[in-house]
């Protein structure tokens, strides 16, 4: 089986090299052969990166039937699987190694290819210019995973009868949907990469390619904003260490990429309605993809050191060239067609929606840079001073919480400013009556008793933290109120003309904008999403050695130990901490946090126990057993506001949706035709 692996691989190469050379040559060199004969050769080359697919699916699919089979003459299955290890996580073993995910990052790459190239009619030319530039990138992961990351390499002497097992990090039920999510964002930035440095070669024409990838740019934004919070609540669940984002360098990887690429889809409004920006989107474009390249150097090179990240390699140096070779031809490509993007119109007024666009792109990318400086400044520091200087979370606190502050007031005021230019009286007739109930439900909550919750009795004078917390909150409301009277004035107006219901006529109203509006219910969603940031203020934590029958106290939570438990199975043993939980001095629920140990891999892990409300989390964790006396040492966390972030990124992830389902046509209305005046009978004579 190996050998149809490796074979499949060095055909998929093969074919992609073909579809690079033969595409290059069909469109730089038309004049040096015929016209009939360049078009057959595109086509050949067309051809040669949809068969690339297969090739490479057929390589996966065999990866993935040795792990279901156990073959452990295979290095990589030997060291990513056992016997014992459950379906799911085996098949997941595609992606849980370095050379697996960079054979994984090679499939979807070939799949989203296989989809441009089918849909190559809607304009021949450009197409064959992303297909080109598709298969470029394709060549160097194929290259990868051929001759310096081969995910079928054979393992000689004699074997263990099971495998080293999973890293028991990843046998969690949603690492078998993170990085396929994660990946497809990954990935899918490549194809608007492609299509606009396809545009930039050919001086393109128009915005049209802008609105081509518009759908593909929005498809992958939801998979990597999916695959960043499915990180996130990954983190949270399995960790054990109570929260949902450090910082972490690599979690700052999938980061940056995401806020390049937000930056990109407000920006490209601005293009296609106004002209503008045409040399900014470029760069963005080019920055989103290039930094998600450099997310993956950063998870395969070893130059930092990352709970997520893989061990030190060699092929860091690949990914090194690679970012060298594509900065510089994009560079190349810009200087030379850059006349080709000068701007059709100026900006007029500071007091418009161009200018809300601008600095909420100049916000993304200062957030961006901040967070790329911060992920790089050890390896900075080290070369400069010779030692590594950390940078932790009160760096990046400092500039990302009032940035976010910022573009949450962009955020409300900005859909709803006028192009070119915005009255005066505009902006009291739309902002007032939001911005009166924002600053209400501030004083509100100052003014009510700490003892309703985490978020109410806030003095924002006593902590700079509740000060944020309190003009996060009160932004988000302001966004809310905002979106909602959006709905509101554009319902009021179909419901006038038609007779039907407010809700029946918000609908109609969204049906038939779906783009507008499902981008109202993404801004509403980010709302919720830093409502739930905002409680991390009030987070409290504390930490005790629990016998059968001791209290532990946290918030209005009382915690009593009923007793400890053991199990085992194939794959792993575990301890079980069995608490009840009482509030107000009555029972409400029992929570068990474990302890694993994993037989094949010698390694132990935590699963924590979450009891999830709108208002808090109560998390426990079971970290260990105090080796003096051993007693178990309990960890327990109260984090207020949680349940919210998880909210809002169904939010945002439905608003996309709904940005992507085409308008409905509108209601063609016909006048009726004048009633016909009843003949008037004519008068009855008399004296007959």
């Amino acid at each position: 089986m190996a050998e149809i692996g490796s074979f499949a691989l060095l055909l998929a190469l093969a074919l992609s090299v073909y579809s690079f050379l033969a595409g290059i040559i069909a469109l730089a060199f038309p004049n040096q052969v015929s016209s009939q004969s360049s078009e057959r050769l595109g086509e050949t080359a067309r051809r040669a990166g949809i068969a690339t697919f297969a090739s490479v699916l057929l390589a996966a699919a065999v990866l993935v039937l040795c792990a279901f089979q156990d073959n452990f003459r295979i290095a990589y299955i030997f060291h990513h699987s056992n016997r014992d290890l459950s379906g799911p996580y085996k098949f997941a073993v595609l992606w849980s190694g370095q050379e697996g995910s960079l054979l994984f990052w090679s499939l979807l790459l070939a799949a989203y290819g296989f989809v441009l190239r089918l849909r190559y009619k809607t304009d021949p030319r450009l197409f064959a210019y992303a297909s080109v530039v598709l298969a470029g990138v394709q060549i160097f992961f194929l290259l990868l995973v051929n001759f310096a990351a081969n995910p079928f390499g054979i393992l000689e002497g004699p074997l263990r009868a099971d495998g080293s097992g999973l890293n028991p990090l990843l046998q969690y039920p949603e690492m078998v949907i993170h990085p396929p999510m994660l990946y497809l964002g990954y990935v899918g930035f490549t194809v608007p990469f492609a299509f606009a440095l396809g545009a930039l070669i050919m001086k393109y024409p128009g915005e049209k390619w802008i609105n081509i990838t518009r759908r593909w740019t929005m498809v992958t934004w939801a998979f990597l904003t999916c695959g960043v919070f499915l990180g996130a609540h990954w983190a949270y669940s399995v960790l054990g260490w109570g929260g949902y984002w450090g910082w972490d360098p690599v979690e700052n990887a999938s980061l940056m990429p995401w806020l390049t690429g937000t930056a990109f889809l407000h920006s490209v409004m601005m293009q296609e309605k106004r002209g503008m920006l045409k040399m900014w989107n470029m760069w963005l474009v080019f920055a989103t993809f290039w930094l998600a390249i450099l997310g993956t150097f950063l998870t395969r090179s070893g130059i930092i050191s990352s709970v997520h990240a893989f061990a030190q390699s060699s092929i860091g140096e690949w990914f090194g060239w690679f970012l060298l070779i594509t900065l510089a031809v994009f560079t190349f490509f810009f200087f030379k067609n850059k006349s080709h993007l000068k701007s059709e119109h100026k900006l007029e007024s500071l007091v418009s929606r161009e200018s809300s666009f601008l600095f909420n792109n100049l916000l993304f990318v200062l957030l961006c840079f901040t967070v790329l400086w911060g992920t790089w400044f050890p390896k900075i520091s080290e070369l400069v001073q010779g030692n590594q200087v950390t940078v932790g979370a009160p760096f990046y606190n400092r500039v990302a919480i009032p940035v976010a502050l910022l573009l949450l007031i962009l955020t409300a005021i900005g859909p709803l400013l006028a192009w070119r230019k915005t009255s005066l009286e505009s902006l009291k007739r739309n902002f007032l009556w939001p911005t009166i109930g924002a600053v209400a439900v501030a004083i509100f909550l100052m003014i009510t008793p700490k003892s309703w919750g985490s978020a109410f009795g806030l003095k924002p004078w006593q902590d700079i933290s509740y000060f944020y917390s309190l003009m996060a909150v009160a932004l988000a409301v302001l966004v809310t109120l905002t979106v909602a009277s959006e709905f509101y004035r554009g319902g009021r107006v179909i419901a006038k003309h038609t007779g039907q219901g407010m809700f029946a006529s918000m609908v109609q109203l969204t049906h038939r904008n779906t783009r507008r509006y499902g981008g109202y219910i993404v801004h509403f969603g980010v709302a919720v999403v830093i409502i739930g940031f905002a409680g991390s203020a009030f987070n409290q934590d504390k930490e005790q050695e629990m016998a059968n029958g001791d209290k532990m106290t946290i918030g209005a939570y009382t915690l009593i130990c009923r007793s400890y438990t053991e199990d085992d199975n194939a794959n792993y043993g575990s301890t079980w901490a069995v608490f009840d939980v009482y509030k107000g001095g009555k029972q409400i629920d029992t929570m068990t946090p474990e302890r694993r140990f994993y037989h094949a891999s010698q390694q132990t892990s935590t699963m924590p126990d979450i009891r999830s409300t709108l208002n808090e989390d109560l998390y426990l964790v079971f970290e260990g057993v105090n080796q003096d006396n051993g007693h178990p040492i309990i960890k327990a966390h109260l984090n207020a506001l949680v349940m919210w972030i998880w909210m809002g990124v169904w939010l945002m992830l439905g608003g996309t949706v709904l940005a992507l389902v085409p308008n409905a046509p509108a209601p063609v209305r016909v006048p009726a035709p004048a009633r016909l005046e009843r003949a008037q009978p004519a008068p009855v004579a008399t004296g007959d």
